[in-house]
């Protein structure tokens, strides 16, 4: 038997997700000296201000997200694990995981990790959301893609030094 959630409620994670990323990046932002770094996290809260737009648009047609998805107990498990293991779905947290952090390299480490779960996770939304969303959040993630790479390229000049 599954488990029934609306679509909505998955993409509502979605939201908060880049709501705690772009304040992640704009925290780590203020917090880091290297310019080129600082750069690049103000770059990528910009970016996530603009994920959050594009789910409020898919949000706003609620209506179409397939109402409420009847799913098989192991998807809503794996869904539920997805969005209980990323701290960025607790309101307000990505502030405070950018305060936690001491180096550079600590920051690129979390920044990494926060792009490859959230790749994660919006490949489990594109499953439930009405099939002219699936070109939208399939967009978004090769963006996130983009983010990982541009991530680990500073990653990789950091070792080098």
């Amino acid at each position: 038997m599954g488990d029934i959630f609306s679509g909505s409620e998955i993409v509502e994670i979605g939201i908060e997700i880049e709501k705690n990323g772009r304040d992640f990046y704009n925290t780590l932002a203020g917090n880091i000296r290297d310019i080129k770094i600082q750069e690049v996290f103000k770059f990528l809260a910009g970016e996530e201000e603009k994920h959050i737009k594009v789910f409020q648009g898919i949000l706003e047609k609620a209506s179409q997200l397939k109402g409420e998805v009847i799913v098989s107990d192991d998807y809503f498990s794996y869904m539920n694990a997805l969005a209980s293991e990323q701290v960025f779905t607790k309101e307000n947290t990505g502030s405070m995981a950018a305060h936690a952090i001491k180096t550079e390299k600590e920051a690129l480490e979390k920044a990494v990790n926060f792009e490859r779960e959230s790749i994660i996770f919006y490949e489990g939304i594109k499953k439930i959301v009405a099939e002219n969303d699936t070109k939208i959040v399939g967009f978004l993630i090769e963006q996130e893609n983009m983010h990982l790479c541009q991530l680990t390229e500073l990653q990789r000049g950091i070792r080098k030094e």
